[in-house]
Parts: C-alpha cells; structure tokens; sequence
C-alpha cells in the first residue's frame, strides 16, 4: 500500500451529502460539539493529579483546554502539525500543490496523519515529564486517556467544519474565552479579601467594593482591567469592518453588478491563534523540561508558570498597567514588551502568507473563484491571468499588513491587562464576529424568524 493510499484510508467524520446544509442541521451539530467539551473539560483524569501544569492555567483558554481533564492536549497537536507543515509547504521543502483537489486531499491528509503524531507525542511528554503527575501504577492509564481526549477534540473539530458552522478549534477558543471572560468580569466572592473580609473575583465587583472600602489602589487596577477590554472590543470591531470591495459584473446578465470584498483581515483570526498557541506551547515545553532537569533549561527559568529570564521571558508580556498602579514597573518591562510585539507581529505577518497560499485565498484561487461564478471585472477582458494580476496588488499587502496589524492588536492586548488574557480575549471576539458573519451571510434566508430577529438579521 502506497503512502497515499494510508493518507486516503485515514479514519474521518463522513461529510454531508448534500452540497449546502441547513441552518437548524449546524445548530443542532454546533451545540452538540459546544456541549460535549464543556462536558470533557469537567471530566477529570483517572489516577493523575494536574500537578506542574496547575502553574501554566492562563495559559488554558489559548490551549482551547482545561488542565487535569481528559482533554488536557486540547488544540495544541492540531495547531502544531498545521504550523510545522504550513512551514514545510511555504518554504518548498515539501512540494505540495495546494490549488489541486488533489494538492489539498493530500495536505489535509499528511496533516491530519501528523496531528496523530502529535497526540501521542505530547501525551508522553505531559506525564514522562511530570506535567500531570500519574499516581502509582497509573502511568499507561493516563497516557492513554489523553490520547483519548485528543483524538476526541480532532473528531470534534472535524465534525464541526463539515456539520457545523466552522472550525471547531475556533470555537473551542471562543467558548473558554467566553467562560473565563464572565468569571472575571462577574466571579462571585473569593476567600481572600480586603482587611481580611471577602473580596469578589469579578472586576466589575472588586471595582465596587474597593470603593466602599476606599481601597484607591484596588479601583483602580480592576478599572484599568474593564477598560482595557472595552477598548480592545470596540478596536477589534473596527479593525474588522475595514475592507476593500472589488467592483464585478455578471458577464451573461448585463446591468447586474456585485462587490467582492476582501477583509483587511484577510486571513481571518488563524495567524494569531497560531502564533498564541506556538508561544503557549513553547512556555509549556520550557517549564516541564525545567521540572524534568531540575534546573532552568536553554528556553530560560520559569518561576510559577511565568518566564522569569531567557528566551521565553522577551517574548512574554508583562501588564504594565498593572506593574505602574501597583508600583511594581521596572524598566526591563519596557524592552520584553517591544520584544513580545515584534515577535508577534513577524510571526503573525508570516503565518498569514503560508495561511493564505495552502488553504485557497491566494490571488490565483480568488480569480478562479470570481470566474466560476459567472463574474468579472467591468472595462477588462475575461481573463484569469488578467483578473490575478489585479486581485495580486490588494491581496499580498492585505495579508501582510492585516497580519502585521493583528499581531500588533493581539500583543498590545496583553500587555494591557484585560479581563483574561489579551490575546485570548481578541480571539474570542474575533471569532464570534466571524461567526455572526458567516451565519448571516450563509443562513438569512433559511433561519428561524425568533432567531433573525434576535441577530438584527
């Protein structure tokens, strides 16, 4: 049997058969996914205590996971195996071409072959390196249940692209943001307070109480907090109203005329969930190796789940807004901040350009596209070459530029101090929005009226 044909043979959700689903079929398939993982991410290992990755938490929501639950690999080996062969593909070494059927059969199946590899690599890696501590004699059981969980979330998102409304990664993001988003904004009261007396763990409470207690301090850094995320919300719906629209005409219905728009953020919410989860891991990696070796490894020290020197700490963001109110700023701050931007913003500019070669938003498949439909541009021939060489001066500088500009949103969110993480939170409202898009543009004709109305539809 060729390697092809292993490729071919991989075991996969059966699409639908019918070319266009309706909106009540992915509802129902979106809202089973969405409940089966807040469901696995409250079912706990079996003979394993979290252990070393209680520390890296925060890190969860960008992991699309919950630490110490049987879905504790949550996205990373998805994310890893498309980043590792984005970047094989987009620097040559593979030859993989992507705009054939073919070209994107055998893609999807290396890399679905890959996040296999990755499954059982991490979930060695998780428990031989003592991240989740196995109890005695439970070693193989939790290994094994952790590849259990990540095959889970592999199924769960490829059920998701074919029966629901999207990418099920994307979702699993937006539903841990969601959750965390509204702990910390509205957490009810905590066991640690103010004066020894009970303090809330919602900002919005804590704001509250502070002033009653006149604690100036405390309002002012669960302020800065809700203000940091109101900023970020309203930058971000902005940012993705922007976009260029292409003038086109239907060639066989004179008079008939449309725009094909092209988003500044022209590859979407990916970069920066892969850039996110690349840090993560790496952050992740560094501390279990540290707690491995016993001592600092060459990613730098990790001290309670934070970089506190090397590589990991100038790519890792610090809140300096918090640091300031608190009077614990130090200069150093100011340089890891520039280092975590530009480390952002490179890594998103570059992942946006593989993205958009490898998955068909190249000026090329666009042309194609655009001439499928029976359009084309009014005043120019009904030429693909000629079409390509227009679409070819809008969509390079969008991907680079919208890339760029996400990294920058993504990184100076985190430094900021929102509510949860800054560039989890500009995830989570990226992917909604997106989501409210698609489902507007692809169901406002066959939604329920209750359901219209409620989406301003």
């Amino acid at each position: 049997m060729e390697f092809r044909d292993i490729l071919k043979n991989l075991p996969e959700v059966k699409g639908p058969v019918e070319k266009k689903l309706g909106f009540n079929i992915k509802l129902k398939w979106t809202l089973i996914v969405l409940v089966s993982f807040f469901v696995l991410s409250n079912i706990a290992l079996y003979g394993a205590d979290p252990g070393f990755l209680d520390q890296f938490e925060y890190l969860a929501v960008i992991m699309g996971t919950s630490f110490g639950s049987i879905i504790s690999l949550g996205i990373g080996p998805i994310v890893m195996a498309s980043i590792i062969l984005q970047l094989l593909v987009g620097s040559k070494i593979l030859d993989i071409d992507t705009s054939t059927e073919e070209g994107k059969k055998f893609f999807q199946g290396l890399q679905k072959l890959l996040v296999f590899f990755f499954i059982i690599f991490e979930a060695l890696i998780y428990v031989l390196m003592g991240g989740i501590k196995a109890n005695v004699g439970f070693t193989g059981i939790v290994i094994v249940q952790l590849i259990l969980g990540g095959l889970v979330i592999l199924f769960m998102d490829e059920l998701c692209n074919k029966w629901g409304f999207g990418s099920g990664v994307s979702l699993f993001i937006a539903a841990g943001v969601g959750w965390r988003l509204f702990t910390a904004g509205f957490g009810f009261l905590g066991t640690e307070g103010i004066a020894g007396g009970l303090q809330p763990t919602g900002k919005v409470w804590a704001f509250v109480v502070s002033i009653m207690h006149a604690d100036s301090q405390g309002a002012m850094l669960a302020l800065a907090a809700i203000l940091a995320t109101v900023i970020l919300f309203l930058a971000v719906v902005w940012a993705q109203s922007l976009k260029i629209e292409i003038p086109l005409s239907y060639d066989r219905l004179r008079g008939y005329t449309m725009k094909w728009p092209l988003q500044f953020f022209y590859a979407s919410v990916i970069p920066v969930i892969l850039v996110a989860a690349l840090v993560a891991n790496l952050q992740l990696f560094g501390g279990l190796l540290q707690n491995w070796l016993g001592h600092p490894s060459f990613l730098g020290e990790v001290v309670n789940g934070r970089p506190v020197s090397g590589f990991l700490f100038w790519i890792s963001s610090t809140n300096i807004v918090g640091a300031i109110i608190s009077g614990s700023w130090r200069w150093v701050y100011l340089f890891q901040t520039l280092g975590h931007i530009l480390f952002y913003m490179f890594l998103a500019a570059v992942f946006s350009i593989f993205w958009v070669k490898t998955s068909g938003m190249d000026a090329s498949s666009q042309a194609q596209n655009i001439l499928k439909s029976g359009l084309q541009i009014p005043g120019f021939r009904k030429d693909e070459r000629i079409l390509e060489s227009i679409l070819a001066r809008y969509v390079l500088p969008l991907t680079v530029m919208g890339g760029l500009a996400i990294g920058l949103l993504a990184s100076s969110a985190n430094v900021l101090g929102t509510l949860t993480g800054g560039t989890s939170l500009l995830l989570g409202i990226m992917i909604i929005f997106q989501f409210y898009q698609k489902i507007v543009e692809q169901h406002q004709m066959d939604m329920n009226p209750a359901m219209k109305k409620m989406m301003g539809v």
